[in-house]
Parts: C-alpha cells; sequence; structure tokens
C-alpha cells in the first residue's frame, strides 16, 4: 500500500472515531440485588453528565447473599423491572446490559507481571498494556473460579516506579502490580442465564464495589484515601482507594436481610413486621433509641397485641452492624491502611446504610470519619428524584464503567440499546416516589413532646407500615 492510500486510510479511521465519539452510547445497568432487581438506562450529555432515559425496579427472588440460585425465578424478576423501565420510556429498546456481581463466592488476589519490549527505542504504545493485562488473565487461580476483571494498580517502566499512566514513556521493561477478582463460575453462569433468559445479552460483570465506588467517590477522594462500604441485602460489599489507586476490594457476608432475621428470632416476630421496624423505628446506636417507648404489634389468630421495646430493637441491630464494620476494620488492617491514611474516612452506601445513627456508630468502631454517599455528583439536572436514595449507587455506577469503556474504547458499542425517537431525558415528575420510610421518618421534624409508646397497627402495604397510633405513656 502506498503512503498516499495508507494517509487515506488513517484519515478514514480518525473521521470515524472523531463520528462515533460525539454522542455517548446508551448504557443500560442491571443491579441484580438480593431484595431488588434495578435497571436505569442513560447515557452522558454533552456536559458530561447522566441523563437517565429509562428506570425501573421489581422485587428480587431467586437470589440469597449476592447469588442467583434460581434461575427461573430470578429471571422473572429481572423481566418485571425491565417492562417497567419500558413502560418509563416506551421508545427504548435495551438489548445489552452492564450486570453487578457479588456474593460470598467473590475473592481478590494480588499479582504482579512484566514484559521485555521488543523494540525500546519506540515509545510505550497502548497495545502493549492491553497485552500486559491480558498476560494476568493466565494466573493460577483454584479450580472452578473465574477471572471477572484484571486491574492495574500500579505500573513501573524499567526504575520508574509508581508510575499511572506508561503510554508514552520509553524503557526496556514494563510492568505493574495488579488486583485480581474472581468468582465461582457456577455463580457467574447463573447470572449469565437469567440475564440470557430475559432476553438480554451480558456487556460485562462489574464487581459491585467497584461500581457503587465509581458512583459516590471523586477524584479527590481516591486520591485521600477512601473506603467505600456498600451495605446490600445480602452483602456488603467494600472498596479501599488510597494515591488514587485501588486497594483492596472484599465482599462481607451480611447484609440487611441479616439484621431483618435477627429482629425476627430475636424479638419472635414475623419477618414483614421485622423489616417494617427496621426501617421505621431501627437505630444502629443503643444509646440513642428512647428507653420507655414500645411498638405493639397485632397478636396472631386471636392471641393478644405484644409490645417490644425499641430499646431491644437497636440492641439487635447495634450488634450485627458492629459485626459487620468490625470486618471492614479488619480488611483495613490486612492492606496497612490505618485511621492515618485514609484521610476522606469511610463512605457508606446501599440501602443499608440508611439505618439511622450509623454514621455515629461506624466513626465509633472504625475510628475513621464516615458520611453517607448519595449517587448525586454524576447526574444531570432534572434527574430523577428518586435515584438520589443510595439504594441506586450501584446501577448508576454500572452505567459510569459502559461510559468509561466506550471512551477509553475498551469494548465496542454498535448501538444494541436504542431509542425509537427523540432523545428526552425522564424528568422528575414523570415517576412515582418510591415509598420509603426509612427515608421519610429522617425528613420528620423532631418533636419536643413527652416519649410516648408506638402502636404498631395491622395495615401494610407493600409489606410496609401504613400507619401508626400513639397512646399514652404505659404504665411501667
Amino acid at each position: 500500500m502506498t503512503n498516499e492510500n495508507l494517509n487515506t486510510e488513517k484519515d478514514k479511521a480518525v473521521d470515524i472515531d472523531s463520528t462515533a465519539s460525539k454522542e455517548s452510547p446508551i448504557i443500560v445497568g442491571l443491579d441484580i440485588g438480593t431484595t431488588k432487581i434495578a435497571v436505569i438506562a442513560g447515557r452522558k450529555n454533552e456536559h458530561g453528565k447522566l441523563e437517565i432515559l429509562g428506570f425501573g425496579h421489581a422485587p428480587s427472588n431467586g437470589v440469597e447473599h449476592g447469588q442467583v440460585l434460581n434461575i427461573d425465578q430470578t429471571m422473572r424478576a429481572i423481566t418485571s423491572a425491565m417492562q417497567n423501565c419500558h413502560e418509563s420510556n416506551p421508545d427504548l429498546e435495551v438489548n445489552e446490559v452492564y450486570v453487578g456481581i457479588a456474593g460470598h463466592h467473590i475473592k481478590s488476589l494480588q499479582t504482579r507481571g512484566d514484559i521485555v519490549r521488543q523494540n525500546p527505542e519506540v515509545e510505550i504504545q497502548r497495545f502493549e498494556i492491553d497485552q500486559l493485562i491480558e498476560n494476568q488473565r493466565k494466573t493460577f487461580i483454584p479450580a472452578g473460579d473465574q477471572i471477572i476483571d484484571v486491574i492495574a494498580q500500579e505500573y513501573h517502566v524499567d526504575n520508574f516506579q509508581s508510575v499511572k499512566d506508561p503510554i508514552g514513556y520509553n524503557g526496556v521493561k514494563v510492568g505493574a502490580n495488579f488486583h485480581i477478582i474472581t468468582g465461582d463460575r457456577n455463580a457467574i453462569r447463573n447470572i449469565n442465564r437469567a440475564v440470557v433468559r430475559s432476553n438480554l445479552k451480558t456487556k460485562d460483570l462489574v464487581l459491585q464495589p467497584l461500581a457503587s465506588s465509581a458512583a459516590v467517590l471523586s477524584d479527590l477522594d481516591m486520591e485521600a484515601g477512601v473506603a467505600v462500604l456498600d451495605i446490600g441485602g445480602g452483602t456488603s460489599d467494600l472498596a479501599i482507594f488510597h494515591d488514587g489507586v485501588l486497594k483492596h476490594t472484599a465482599v462481607i457476608p451480611f447484609g440487611g436481610e441479616n439484621i431483618t432475621n435477627d429482629i425476627r428470632l430475636g424479638l419472635g416476630v414475623l419477618k414483614q413486621h421485622a423489616e417494617a421496624m427496621k426501617k421505621q423505628f431501627g437505630s444502629a446506636l443503643t444509646d440513642e433509641a428512647k428507653a420507655n417507648a414500645f411498638i405493639t404489634i397485632p397478636g396472631l389468630r386471636g392471641l393478644p397485641p405484644r409490645e417490644i421495646s425499641v430499646k431491644n430493637l437497636a440492641n439487635i441491630i447495634q450488634a450485627r452492624m458492629t459485626e459487620i464494620l468490625e470486618f471492614v476494620t479488619y480488611h483495613l488492617k490486612q492492606v496497612g491502611l490505618d485511621n492515618r491514611k485514609l484521610t476522606a474516612g469511610i463512605i457508606l452506601t446501599g440501602g443499608g446504610s440508611q439505618l439511622k445513627h450509623l454514621i455515629q456508630l461506624t466513626e465509633y468502631v472504625t475510628g475513621l470519619n464516615a458520611r453517607i454517599g448519595y449517587p448525586n455528583e454524576h447526574l444531570a439536572p432534572n434527574h430523577i428524584e428518586q435515584l438520589k436514595n443510595p439504594v441506586y449507587a450501584t446501577c448508576l455506577g454500572l452505567i459510569l464503567k459502559g461510559e468509561n469503556d466506550f471512551e477509553n474504547q475498551n469494548k465496542v458499542f454498535e448501538k444494541s440499546n436504542i431509542i425509537k425517537g427523540p432523545t428526552t431525558p425522564i424528568l422528575t415528575n414523570e415517576l412515582p416516589i418510591e415509598n420509603n420510610i426509612a427515608v421519610e421518618e429522617e425528613k420528620r421534624p423532631k418533636e419536643k413532646k413527652a416519649r410516648k409508646p408506638i402502636l404498631f397497627w395491622e395495615k401494610f402495604k407493600n409489606n410496609l407500615i401504613d400507619m401508626f397510633k400513639e397512646e399514652e405513656d404505659r404504665v411501667m
């Protein structure tokens, strides 16, 4: 091929790339959780913010502790969530999704890899880094496991250490420290089967704590040092960053469902009562619970009503949350990042982060500053108000992961998810706000009345308490 033809081909390639980069693809995140299935479709606008083009969710079935156990039930739950998403935007057609993965089976390991360059006189190119990363997928892992992701932490070029981006450097040898995430092959296969049976294709599997981190963290947080704890229904997922680099990930095998079961067994109540009490009256600190407040729940089959102490309820919640936070402290010590090195502290997200007084308990157990992580920073104005909830941090983070793949040309996007008509983001008033009792309770003004016991009437809607009524103080 002549130089003239070669230049023409290059110009065409540049034109194609520039055309493709004008409009971001529609990315769809699918969060398969223990308690809920959430699906969100979005794309970045010209300002780099996410515009939400579709949103749906449904109760989860067939998933326990983050793992898909019953493929058929999970498929039906995914289909229901996708139908809700389609109703929010009938012009949206979804074919490919980014899927979050978590569960007890997730493990991670550290490796180090190097390659000797064939032509050290030429600057390091992207294909050499891709080859270096691909070589790590040959790392020995236990039988039955599968590599989910390979993440480069720090590169080194010859004698230069801690290089963040080696492309453009010159040297004989280039290498890196890697964080490899693995999972059980059967668990991964079950997720893919549930997605395929829902008439969808898995674009990529993303570790849930990494997705949540993408939604709630800034570059400054990662540079200063931060731990993200995503408290979900079946598991609590941890990701630790320092100097802008991912240092450690872990899946803690306890979540909101464990707290609900503890309440159910400890107080001898039904699961729906336990869940409702946790959301409406639960506190992560026993000392903050009212000593003379009681919850009255209806008796079963003619039995008299029972009174539950709010103090006892808080005792049960604090015990389990302390156990989860002690796991966090253990993992921080494992990687040598104590409270003096994580300047940005701990960011709590996920549904379990909405427990009252959890920030205070986190700071007490870990010795680190703590705050709630809301996925607001990356959303465009006029987004759905409901998505401000930390519950949707993982799903929004999956979209950000897809946008990052597009910007770095890690994957090919062929308009598999399309809008049949003008692209219009869903506005705030187009979807009903989910009745989240824990959030509503915190918005209520503090009453300065005398402490009173609380009656718990047998009237539920969607397994949540619909009506409460107070009565005079019980005679002790």
